[in-house]
């Protein structure tokens, strides 16, 4: 058993409603919170008066600290946030911005290892979830192939929500190219739950024929016309409608004392499958009926089905089932009576089923879900201090500290050591990391004319096509165009630290999510703060990532101007070395005191791009010995 996680189930329809979909999040929170977890679900409510309650939960806990996960191996906690809304592709109305409020307060509110978010699709309770979420994320499609945005701005948004998912599940495998074209993460089938039993035919009884219909009246209209064609012996039929739905408008007098119309309210039509020899599955390639498949193979039926993608794909292209053509009641009437007709391929279709109806199994989808779980938490990083460090810089005083940072010894930055080394004392920087372009002479030129003031020896490295990285601590240059994997490595060869600056700022050159992914356990900090940074979101994102993945979180000026310097700053315990400062960051806080972006920004065009060499050269000169006079 995977050590006790607390984990939220966010469903985008309310907890107790009838249905598939309902049944499989209450499924899936009770039987991870009877093996020991602390289970919470998040979900919309059947009511105004329930949503309101359920944001007053949220608002009561958050004033007052109060605890809503339960004690492990509790009942699951049930919060209504927002009210239902239809669950379609495309949502019609957006969450309310109340709803929205509260999903973002009882997220930030409950300390969560994982978010298990069901069709976290635009709109809806999860995909808000999604947008706030801090822990670990599971996205668990239901659908055989989701609706994601169509249009290049919707995948552009989708694209960077998305990214956040840690990793996916899906019902069926049709869903997995759809997934996989929006979400970095690893996307695999664990099929739904279904109750399973083995079949009981009376050798003495009728073939039991059973169709569940739901909307499409035209799948009620085949079966019919294929059933008056069957011999007028050995079978009856059970077809169950939607409660209120109109009787079809003709049985056939010759089929009419074997065809009986039930109607099933919605929920109800795996357990009235149970019992049936043979199940005609309707449907379409849009509306197809991929639950109503599993449902007749978990009871031991004979699924026939019609001829679409995922139909095929549950039934192996005939393996477990025949198939006939939308419409086509010639085919379905011609399958119906091979399976009458041939009691030993019958029993070979079941025979061939009984290793799919264990894959049906809860504790089959549960073991899936903890081992995801436990795959994901195996990534954070350890947050446990080390007390021989701790109890070390216990005493030390604060000090300020700036971690990146750039000199003209980059291609992109006029600005002379001497003249950086001046603002810094100016500003009460304690200690400051020189992070210049590909190349470390600069932090090299700092530390040996520094005075008053710690420098750390880094270098901003250009990966191959992974973005950038910086090396803390180092001590000789690492050359640009190596693999994120391969710079990482010289990082740490050098004894030096490995940190992302600007890890999401679609702006700049950075790693995308599934490369992060792929090293996180060679990242030894990421910056969550970058002063440079025009839009907030990218910085919350990475705020993000190093809380779920609970990596020490740093900050830097990124300044490219001596302006710039220290408008936002770590306040930390004074450090030697990197295991020291490593200790020190994870205990550190970030102060911003940022300077007007357009201003160091046009300073940096200034100096970098509108001042011709000679002039540069020339202003070169007077700040260093401004600066040096300063000193």
């Amino acid at each position: 058993m995977t050590d006790s996680l607390a984990i939220a189930q966010v469903s985008p329809v309310p907890w107790d409603a009838p249905g598939h979909l309902a049944g499989q999040v209450r499924l899936i929170s009770n039987g991870l919170a009877q093996r020991g977890h602390q289970v919470v679900v998040l979900a919309p409510g059947r009511s105004a008066g329930e949503a309101a309650a359920g944001r007053r939960t949220v608002s009561t806990a958050k004033r007052s600290g109060l605890d809503l996960l339960p004690k492990p191996g509790g009942k699951p906690v049930v919060i209504h946030v927002g009210e239902a809304l239809p669950l379609t592709g495309r949502t019609r109305r957006s969450l309310p911005a109340g709803a929205t409020r509260a999903l973002e307060d009882v997220l930030e509110t409950l300390e969560l290892d994982v978010v298990h978010l069901h069709e976290p699709l635009p709109g809806g309770v999860s995909g808000a979830a999604l947008r706030f979420s801090r822990a670990l994320n599971i996205g668990h499609f239901h659908r055989p192939q989701p609706r994601f945005p169509a249009t290049d701005v919707g995948r552009r948004v989708g694209g960077a929500l998305y990214g956040r998912l840690d990793a996916c599940l899906a019902d069926y495998a049709t869903a997995l190219p759809a997934i996989r074209e929006v979400a970095p993460a690893n996307a695999e089938v664990v099929l739904p739950s279904l109750t399973t039993a083995d079949h009981s035919n009376d050798p003495t009884g009728d073939v039991v024929i059973t169709q569940v219909v739901g909307s499409e009246r035209s799948a009620l209209r085949t079966t019919l016309r294929a059933l008056r064609k069957l011999p007028g012996e050995g079978w009856r039929a059970r077809i169950a409608v939607q409660p209120g739905s109109p009787p079809p408008a003709s049985i056939g007098s010759e089929i009419r004392d074997r065809v009986e119309i039930v109607e099933v309210d919605a929920g109800g039509e795996e357990a009235f499958i149970s019992g049936s020899d043979i199940v005609v599955i309707g449907g379409t390639a849009t509306a197809p009926r991929p639950v109503a498949v599993l449902a007749a193979l978990a009871v031991g039926a004979v699924p026939v089905a019609t001829t679409v993608p995922v139909h095929e794909l549950l039934l192996e292209d005939g393996r477990l089932g025949p198939c006939y053509g939308v419409g086509d009641h010639q085919t379905l009437a011609a399958q119906l009576t091979t399976a009458l007709a041939n009691p030993a391929r019958v029993a070979k279709w079941r025979s061939e089923a009984s290793g799919l109806r264990g894959r049906l199994d809860e504790t089959v989808l549960l073991d899936r879900i903890e081992a995801t779980c436990a795959e994901l938490v195996s990534r954070r990083h350890d947050v446990r201090a080390r007390p021989d460090l701790a109890e070390r810089i216990a005493e030390r005083p604060l000090i300020d500290v700036d971690l990146h940072m750039h000199t003209d010894h980059s291609y992109d930055c006029a600005t002379p050591v001497e003249v950086l080394l001046a603002e810094a004392r100016a500003k009460g920087l304690g200690a400051i990391a020189v992070t210049d372009h590909n190349e470390v002479s600069g932090a090299i030129d700092a530390a040996e004319k520094a005075s008053g003031i710690k420098i750390i020896i880094s270098e901003e490295i250009k990966t191959a096509d992974q973005g950038e990285v910086i090396g803390l601590f180092i001590k000789k240059r690492i050359p640009p165009g190596m693999t994120l994997r391969e710079t990482l490595d010289e990082i740490h060869a050098q004894g030096g630290l490995a940190y992302v600056p600007h890890p999401f700022d679609r702006m700049h050159s950075v790693p995308d999510y599934e490369h992060l992914l792929a090293e996180i356990d060679r990242i030894d900090a990421i910056e969550v703060y970058n002063a440079r940074i025009a839009v907030g979101e990218f910085n919350e994102e990475a705020a993000r990532f190093a809380s779920k993945y609970r990596l020490p979180a740093g900050a830097g000026s990124d300044s490219h101007v001596a302006q710039g310097l220290g408008s936002v700053r770590i306040r930390m315990r004074d450090f030697d070395g990197p295991e020291e400062f490593l200790e020190s960051l994870r205990q550190a806080d970030i102060v911003r005191s940022p300077s007007s972006l357009f201003f160091v920004q046009a300073l940096k065009f200034i100096q970098t791009k509108a001042t011709p060499t000679g002039a540069r050269a020339a202003s070169k000169r007077r700040r260093v010995r401004k600066a040096a006079r300063k000193s």
